[in-house]
């Protein structure tokens, strides 16, 4: 018996295993797609609320097959559910959801017809063409129109020839739908490679009279199915009279495939007013693999300005390094208007060698040419820093003030101190405003700030007294630790002017980083009005940023500790008032305490319990205590 009993217990719990897991893998088995159908026509077949039918019948056009169909099409009769139940219907497999349909447009009429003839037409069933036909003669003219589409989105040849003949005899609303199914055909057919057949419809219905909507998009087909054929029927488009046309071909030479059309609009832009050739060359411009260059470049150099203007911007998009010496030549224009739309194409011309070529004629430059190319070289942020520094020793000061600020927007870290020398002891008094800006820029764009920050505080030492100010501006708009440190020093030093600067840029600081500083300086500026200016900051940073609300109420703490007037006090009270909460509701009720705002301080408080009862906080006890 001893040696049996371990025997049985490891069998008794190896069989309790397999069944466990037995159990798990039942369990783990997902439900087939079979038993979630039955589930969801379970909920059809019930008395469940329409909302819920409605969300199954959106599930079955995922999980429903041939099985859900007969469920599915007794909705359509049910002005709620007909509209869900199509949702399935029309992208069901099989011949049972066809047959359904068709069924359905026996014994329906009005909108559920209508609905239901468009799910035909969704599936693009070719066995309902003659029911769609006889419903083109239908005297509900929705019904004529919702048939007409139908056989168009079906767009085999029975549909197409019924189409065909009620063109000849539709009036009203059914023409436009009937033409709209018709095109359908057209379009269906030129998608097959029978091009020949689609032309010859989309030539009858431009040619018919319909909705201008219609004529529109027949003349694009008829323009694109004819292929190279079609050129000449696009240039007679762009000739036009009619506005909508003439936009319809700007829109079908920006598709038109291959690159014959291309001359053919360089052609068509000599030819045009002025007005469209402007929208022209722009279509010209959006065609940048087939774009005959030259015709743009010979339309931005002579002729009307409003063409040229409009030429020069689609330089932007197809222009090259050949055409970057007339752009210079339009950009000393006399004409303001010309001379910007150059440099603006200038900055973002395209195309291999453009900067190669800008760096390459700077040496030989001479008069308005110099500073121009010096521009291109910082609005392209071409690196030509050697170039840039002999240009800084040039006796125009236009070229000085052009390579400062092209240095700004593209001297990189270890090159910054060219530009802080030029801060700090510029040669010529003249370019130090230019000089201040260029530093500025490339203060700013610095991905490094703190190494940026560092360069600027070293040079605070050497700097005239009227330079450290400029210094701690841009340190104050480079921001980081380092700056902030630079400025918290400034605002203890000796000198009046770095205490108001320093001061003054604290109490602006745009982050939280500031508040231990200027909490600092409320007490240890070494004037009063600093320290108030400290003080005001600091309570600005409670006030305006988002922060967790016991921290605000802290905040608002020290700030009444510190506080020796009653303005500030008064702007604490604001700040608890603005964000209110239960930390916040204790401080005003404390601040009650202080005699010169016990009356502001009960005011804040019975405000601040207001709005926390609004928000279903229990404030009796505290309000009761107070």
């Amino acid at each position: 018996m001893h040696t049996t009993r371990p025997y049985l217990r490891s069998l008794t719990l190896f069989v309790a295993s397999i069944a466990t897991l037995a159990i798990l893998s039942v369990a783990a088995v997902p439900i087939s797609a079979a038993e979630t159908e039955a589930e969801l026509l379970a909920v059809l077949r019930s008395d469940a609320p329409g909302g819920e039918k409605a969300i199954v019948c959106k599930k079955l056009a995922i999980h429903g097959s041939n099985a859900a169909v007969p469920e599915l099409a007794k909705l359509l009769s049910d002005p709620q559910l007909s509209s869900w139940s199509r949702i399935a219907l029309e992208v069901i497999p099989g011949d049972d959801a066809d047959e359904a349909l068709r069924l359905a447009t026996q014994t329906l009429d009005g909108r559920l017809l209508v609905g239901t003839i468009n799910s035909i037409g969704v599936r693009q069933d070719a066995g309902a063409v003659e029911i769609l036909g006889t419903r083109l003669q239908d005297t509900d003219p929705e019904v004529a129109s919702a048939a007409a589409v139908a056989l168009g989105r079906i767009g085999n040849d029975a549909a197409s020839q019924l189409l065909q003949q009620a063109l000849q005899t539709a009036s009203g609303d059914v023409r436009n739908a009937v033409a709209e199914g018709y095109l359908l055909c057209a379009e269906r057919l030129h998608g097959d490679d029978k091009s020949g057949a689609a032309t010859e419809i989309y030539d009858e219905i431009r040619k018919a009279e319909l909705p201008m909507q219609r004529i529109v998009e027949a003349t694009r087909g008829a323009i694109l199915s004819r292929n190279e054929d079609g050129i000449a029927l696009l240039m007679e488009t762009f000739r036009s009279d009619d506005k909508k046309l003439f936009q319809l071909a700007l829109g079908t030479a920006r598709e038109f495939p291959g690159g014959e059309v291309d001359q053919a609009l360089a052609e068509e832009l000599t030819r045009a007013t002025p007005q469209r050739a402007a929208l022209i060359v722009q279509a010209m411009a959006d065609r940048s693999e087939t774009v005959v260059l030259d015709a743009v470049l010979q339309a931005a150099q002579t002729g009307d300005k409003q063409v040229r203007v409009s030429a020069i911007d689609a330089l932007k998009r197809v222009g090259d390094v050949s055409v970057l010496s007339p752009l210079l030549t339009i950009a000393l224009d006399r004409d303001a208007e010309l001379a910007q739309a150059a440099k603006d194409t200038l900055a973002e011309l395209p195309g291999e060698g453009v900067d190669a070529k800008i760096v390459a004629m700077l040496p030989d430059a001479t008069g308005d040419s110099y500073p121009l190319l010096i521009d291109l070289v910082g609005s392209r942020r071409i690196d030509a820093v050697p170039d840039l520094v002999r240009a800084l020793d040039h006796s125009d000061s236009a070229v000085r003030g052009a390579a400062l600020i092209a240095l700004g927007e593209t001297v990189r870290l270890e090159k910054l101190s060219l530009l802080i020398e030029q801060v700090v002891a510029p040669k010529r008094a003249e370019d130090a405003a230019i000089a201040r800006q260029a530093l500025k820029s490339a203060s700013v764009r610095m991905p490094d700030r703190e190494a940026c920050a560092a360069e600027l505080a070293s040079a605070i030492s050497r700097a005239p007294a009227t330079t450290k100010t400029v210094l701690l501006e841009i340190l104050s708009d480079v921001g980081g630790t380092t700056a902030l440190q630079t400025l918290a020093t400034s605002a203890k030093s000796s000198d009046p002017e770095l205490q108001d600067t320093a001061s003054r840029l604290l109490g602006k600081w745009n982050n939280l980083d500031a508040a231990p500083v200027l909490l600092d300086l409320s007490t240890t500026a070494p004037a009063e009005k600093y320290q108030v200016r400290a003080l005001r900051g600091y309570i600005g940073l409670a006030r305006k940023f988002s922060m967790p609300e016991r921290n605000r109420a802290e905040m608002c703490k020290q700030a009444l500790e510190v506080a020796s007037r009653i303005d500030e006090q008064k702007l604490v009270l604001d700040v608890l008032k603005l964000h209110p909460s239960v930390a916040g509701l204790k401080l005003a009720l404390d601040a009650k305490a202080i005699p010169a705002i016990k009356a502001d301080a009960t005011a804040a408080a019975e405000e601040i319990a207001q709005q926390l009862r609004k928000k279903g906080v229990d404030v009796s006890r505290l309000m009761s205590g107070s």
